[in-house]
């Protein structure tokens, strides 16, 4: 950073850390035995999707990848706002492969020059009563937070009592988003 830098009051961005991803199964433990809520088997990522061949490359390229080893095909959704989100699934669920698929999306992404696209990740729980959760990764910032949406898409109400309790369960495991007014709804997320 620059002496005007400094001045100016401007900040280098935090490179995010995508091996923080794989830090989510081991909070899975934590959330289910505090919690009861278990991987649903999905997961998702959300970018900006640019024009151009050299995405619709790499993009192809990703699907064969993710879709190389025999699971559920990879499914491409936009949402409302306009961003892709690529959803990948695992049955029998399997965490550590759901986290596997989503950093080699990531990764396949920031090498070929379009990190700046990504939004976020998640991955979905759900408890016994079917009360959804996810754990949102922010790209930009390099951390988690809480999601969990309460009753159907419509009400877009949210349990703020679970969000705030994951936060305080998952604090040393997991780079939590401490600014909460980034903790953005992802109503109606694919994967979700």
């Amino acid at each position: 950073m620059g002496f005007l830098d400094t001045i100016l009051g401007r900040r280098k961005a935090v490179a995010p850390d995508l091996d923080a991803l794989f830090a989510l199964p081991s909070a899975a433990i934590s959330l289910q035995v505090s919690l009861d809520m278990l991987p649903t088997g999905r997961g998702s990522v959300a970018f900006r999707t640019p024009e151009g061949r050299a995405f619709a490359d790499v993009e192809a390229d990703i699907r064969r990848l993710l879709d190389a080893d025999g699971g559920p095909p990879v499914v491409t959704r936009t949402d409302e706002f306009g961003f892709t989100w690529l959803v990948v699934e695992s049955d029998p669920v399997d965490l550590p492969a759901i986290v596997n698929d989503l950093h080699a999306v990531n990764t396949s992404l920031v090498e070929a020059g379009f990190g700046p696209q990504l939004l976020c990740s998640l991955v979905s729980f759900r408890d016994p009563a079917g009360a959804p959760l996810a754990m949102v990764y922010l790209f930009k910032r390099g951390t988690f937070y809480p999601f969990a949406p309460e009753g159907d898409a419509a009400a877009q109400r949210r349990d703020n009592v679970l969000e705030l309790r994951v936060r305080d369960l998952l604090a040393h495991e997991l780079p939590l988003e401490s600014d909460m007014t980034r903790w953005f709804a992802v109503w109606g997320a694919p994967g979700l």
